[in-house]
């Protein structure tokens, strides 16, 4: 399984915003700061904050803000939320299901249990227990952005 690159620039966006808290960041420090398109980033700091997990400002002074409490934002939430659909196999897309399996397949039963065990380990943790050490992160960041 492996999320899709939107999810991943999420969480990305939220651990960077957490770290800067109180600060306002802007999309541009964040694609320097990752190495990531600003164009990609846009499309998703405003999903991000269609959730509720971002405030943005526009023009002068503007940035992103986190929209809630880092301690509130869930990880398997944000995941849930922002993933394109977690249809792991073919049978798990109604619709265009030819699979002939289906009626008497049980792998499907399984990957939806490991798919909602996967959600809620993830759901165990929030965004302040992943930035719990917010100099590190973006001293990491810095010398990376130093290397390239």
């Amino acid at each position: 399984m492996q999320l899709s690159k939107f999810t991943d620039y999420s969480l990305r966006v939220l651990i960077y915003t957490a770290a800067k808290h109180p600060d306002k960041v802007s999309i541009t420090e964040l694609a320097e700061a990752y190495d990531i398109s600003r164009n990609h980033l846009v499309k998703v700091v405003n999903q991000l904050a269609n959730l509720g997990y971002l405030d943005t400002t526009r023009g002068r002074g503007g940035g992103v803000l986190l929209g809630q409490p880092a301690v509130d934002i869930i990880i398997g939430d944000v995941i849930e939320a922002v993933e394109p659909g977690f249809d792991m196999a073919e049978c798990f897309k109604l619709g265009v299901n030819h699979c002939r399996l289906t009626p008497v397949c049980r792998l499907k039963g399984i990957m939806n249990d490991a798919k909602t065990a996967f959600l809620r380990e993830l759901s165990r943790y929030t965004l302040a227990d992943v930035v719990r050490q917010p100099q590190s992160i973006l001293k990491a960041l810095a010398s990376e952005k130093v290397r390239r």
